[in-house]
């Protein structure tokens, strides 16, 4: 017997009973970027190997260890996108959309690649909400980023569950000084360092700041801190993005080992963590990254943006129990038609009511069936009522309305009054 086809391990189905509360998520982070000013773009998902390697850094344990990277038939390198920082850059450099200083605030959502472990909340393809800011240099706009997302957290009712962790990386001069600081003082204890922190002592020594092993974490301590080494002009913008959370009354935590693990970050970094979903506790991440244009071959052009992982967030509302009570209903109303002629004049009732009433969420019977299976399938749908419309309603030009959830007799009405009297009950329901 032949094998039987399967999803790839860690690429995953959201299946239909999963998909609204995927919805009202997505839905409500459009609708707050809508409000602060922000426009979509749409990247493609494939792009040349070259870009991640020069933007994402090639001794990156993402470029090393986990992008999905093949050649095409015309023997070009193309690699899945690992993250969505990298294309942006790309596509607003391909069609000059930011120059002249011109500012442009975007953000775009879709699925990203990792050939990772997969684990809960940790997937080889997952999806991510990134916004970008270009042309604009100051702390303000580092702030506005981590504002929304706070108002965000409001929105969805865990603003108690996640903390702010902050720090500033500097300017590449200043953090290159850091860098050899850091490499001194670790060669000095290599032996107490684990096996991996070894390895990035030699290739990227930043990220061995945010090991989780406990013998390295023990040398560590007295390890040189980055805001020794900072300049005057990125402690100056760390203490205006400071000042501007403080004024707005979002709490945060100063973590001076957040380095984050990709190359073009500069001066501010953050992420928001949360205790509630085990050792996958960073659920948006992001900073500045004032020179990664100018790396990829544009002019000086400032730059700084966050991105979210959606598996993440929505399993942070299953966890926490934050899932709207209305989105769980997918029918308001049924219709249960029986015999031909019903079925004909329910449609046009049907598209009657869709025209007066065009947010209701109508469901017409299909596959016929007696009153029994119907009526079991209305109850099935989650409607709040069922419309009967069978010989007696079509003879007197009426539709039975029975309420599915609560009290409420059955009770006759006017095709003509159909949609008014809806209006009235669904909001009320």
């Amino acid at each position: 017997m032949s094998k039987s086809l399967q999803a790839i391990r860690g690429m995953n189905d959201i299946l239909p009973e999963q998909t609204p509360l995927w919805r009202y998520f997505e839905g409500t982070v459009a609708r707050l970027l809508d409000n602060y000013g922000y426009k979509q773009i749409r990247m493609p998902i494939v792009e040349f190997t070259e870009l991640f390697k020069r933007s994402i850094g090639e001794v990156t344990d993402i470029v090393e260890k986990e992008m999905y990277t093949f050649e095409d038939r015309n023997g070009d390198s193309l690699t899945l996108r690992p993250e969505g920082t990298a294309a942006c850059v790309r596509a607003v450099l391909e069609h000059g959309i930011t120059g002249g200083g011109q500012v442009q605030k975007l953000w775009y959502i879709g699925p990203m690649f990792r050939h990772e472990r997969p684990q809960k909340g940790r997937y080889r393809q997952f999806h991510q909400i990134g916004l970008e800011v270009f042309n604009l240099d100051g702390p303000d706009i580092d702030a506005e980023l981590i504002i929304m997302t706070w108002r965000l957290w409001g929105e969805l009712g865990i603003r108690d569950a996640v903390k702010l962790e902050l720090n500033s990386l500097g300017t590449s001069e200043s953090r290159s000084r850091y860098r050899e600081a850091l490499v001194e003082y670790l060669s000095a204890h290599h032996d107490k360092l684990d096996e991996d922190s070894q390895r990035r002592l030699k290739t990227n020594p930043l990220r061995v700041l945010d090991t989780k092993n406990a013998d390295t974490q023990a040398v560590l301590v007295d390890a040189p801190k980055m805001a020794d080494y900072l300049d005057d002009e990125s402690r100056a913008h760390f203490e205006g993005l400071k000042a501007r959370l403080d004024a707005v009354g979002i709490p945060y935590v100063l973590n001076p080992k957040l380095v984050r693990g990709l190359d073009y970050y500069s001066k501010t970094v953050f992420e928001w963590v949360t205790d509630k979903l085990g050792a996958q506790g960073t659920v948006c991440a992001g900073g500045r990254y004032d020179g990664l244009v100018e790396q990829m071959g544009g002019k000086p052009t400032p730059g700084v943006g966050f991105a979210m992982g959606i598996e993440r967030l929505v399993l942070m509302l299953e966890t926490l129990e934050q899932i709207p009570q209305e989105i769980s209903r997918q029918v308001d109303v049924y219709l249960c038609a029986f015999g031909e002629e019903a079925e004909l004049a329910g449609l046009a009732l049907a598209e009657r009511v869709r025209d007066e009433l065009p947010n209701l969420r109508l469901q017409v019977n299909a596959g016929a069936g007696s009153f029994k299976s119907q009526f079991k399938k209305a109850d099935k749908s989650g409607a709040l009522y069922a419309l009967i419309l069978g010989d007696d309603e079509m003879a007197q030009q009426v539709v039975g309305f029975k309420p599915l959830r609560g009290q409420g007799e059955q009770q006759s009405i006017a095709w003509d009054a159909l949609a008014a009297h809806l209006a009235t009950c669904v909001v009320q329901g």
